[in-house]
């Protein structure tokens, strides 16, 4: 076989992967997400076609969109290097303090809500003090918030429920509203569902285009023709089974709050300067202060946005149960921080994004719920999600002991990467978070 023979095979064949994404993302999240579509198929075959029905769709979204919002903070306190103990107890602290507002004050709901970001953001500011001024490590810092925000969620509410009023349900029970139209469905949920699909046209024929601008190797127009097709085919779907849910049930707004959010962030992360130092001090972090980035700064607005996120997080859940109590946020961290590692994240740091958060999210979710609705006790279910975060996480670090590639590294160079078979390409310098040789970020500070 001739080296042009085999150079066609292998452009063909990494075509095709790009049609999922291969080389234009990381490998290890769409290994994820593949490991999503597994589960997702499995337990709707096991559990007789009720995973994808659309009380349960709705019921997964409304459980853990809270669970989702922390882990978008999350993986920025992870990316650059630290941890965050102290979400479940930011989140059920807020939620008292709201709910006793409400109560007390008679606060409208609205008011209420800036309150309690308020509130998060203090608490935040408190604890990215400590982190970034004072040198304490944040898994000590956290580990007080923890147990100081744990106390004073049960002396606020003196250990009792708080109920809130209708009102302020909406954001964590509410749904998008009927349409009078005469139509089997709810209009606005599959209104978004179009938005999304335009959304997905106009992000890959930018892509397409930056592509062009900078000379870096574009897949063939079938490749983006497939990917739009695909992709424009799962959201109609999804959509259609959240609005034809049960009378008077959508897609959720705790579901729209978490899209909206991880919108921003995606952006921030990815597009932004102070993305950028985030990745930058979480990669090197003496290499990124010697380069004028202020690491410290970077650290306490990381620590207060993910209090700020924890809060929203608090009070959408006291929201979707009507009343804040004093086990709210119980084990919250912890669902967290494995939406994170099993989307992904490295962890010494400087590796990790958004949307591999919430995918790694939805892993924990949708096993969660596939284990419950097969009647799996709570024992088990706690073993078999620790088991997989063990696995998530030890495959990578084993794989990467010493210095050596990653797993997914070498499965793909053994198939021909695009940028190992071709020499006419120029070679695209990667983004930030790319980089599989990120540091420990606990050096020296500038």
């Amino acid at each position: 076989m001739t080296d042009t023979t085999r150079t066609k095979r292998k452009g063909g064949l990494s075509d095709i992967r790009k049609v999922f994404g291969a080389g234009q993302s990381s490998a290890r999240q769409f290994g994820i997400l593949g490991s999503l579509i597994v589960i997702i198929a499995l337990f709707q075959v096991l559990t007789g076609g009720l995973t994808l029905s659309s009380t349960n769709l709705i019921n997964v979204v409304n459980q853990y969109s809270y669970i989702l919002i922390l882990a978008i903070g999350m993986v920025m306190v992870i990316i650059m290097g630290h941890i965050d103990l102290s979400v479940g107890s930011v989140a059920a602290f807020v939620g008292i303090m709201v709910a006793k507002a409400m109560a007390d004050w008679d606060l409208p709901w609205w008011l209420a809500i800036v309150y309690g970001l308020i509130v998060g953001a203090v608490i935040g500011a408190w604890q990215g003090f400590w982190v970034a001024y004072v040198g304490v490590p944040a898994f000590i810092v956290t580990l007080a918030g923890m147990l100081i925000f744990r106390g004073a969620n049960q002396w606020v509410g003196q250990s009792t429920t708080t109920p809130v009023p209708a009102d302020f349900s909406i954001i964590g029970a509410g749904y998008l509203p009927e349409v009078s139209l005469p139509l089997p469905f709810n209009v606005l949920t599959m209104v978004l569902g179009l938005i999304g699909v335009l959304w997905i046209i106009w992000n890959e024929l930018s892509l397409r285009r930056r592509q062009k601008r900078t000379g870096a190797e574009s897949a063939p127009l079938w490749v983006s023709i497939v990917k739009i097709v695909v992709l424009a085919a799962v959201i109609i779907w999804a959509a259609w089974l959240f609005a034809t849910g049960r009378p008077g049930t959508s897609f959720p707004i705790s579901g729209i709050i978490l899209v909206v959010l991880v919108l921003i962030y995606s952006f921030v992360t990815t597009r932004t300067v102070f993305g950028r130092h985030i990745y930058a001090v979480g990669g090197n972090r003496l290499a990124a202060a010697l380069s004028g980035v202020k690491d410290r700064r970077i650290d306490f607005l990381v620590m207060m946005n993910m209090s700020v996120l924890a809060a929203l997080a608090g009070m959408i859940f006291v929201a979707r149960s009507t009343a804040s109590g004093p086990q709210d946020g119980n084990g919250w961290e912890l669902d967290a921080i494995a939406a994170v590692f099993i989307g992904g994240a490295a962890v010494s740091g400087g590796i990790g994004t958004v949307l591999g958060s919430i995918i790694g999210g939805l892993v924990m979710a949708f096993l969660n719920n596939g284990l419950q609705l097969l009647g799996t006790g709570a024992d088990l279910v706690s073993i078999i999600k620790g088991l997989v975060l063990l696995l998530a996480v030890g495959v990578d670090v084993i794989s990467k002991r010493g210095g050596g590639p990653s797993i997914l590294g070498i499965w793909s160079r053994r198939r021909g990467r695009p940028d190992q078979i071709t020499t006419d390409v120029p070679t695209v310098v990667p983004t930030a978070g790319a980089n599989e040789t990120s540091q420990p970020a606990d050096l020296p500070r500038s």
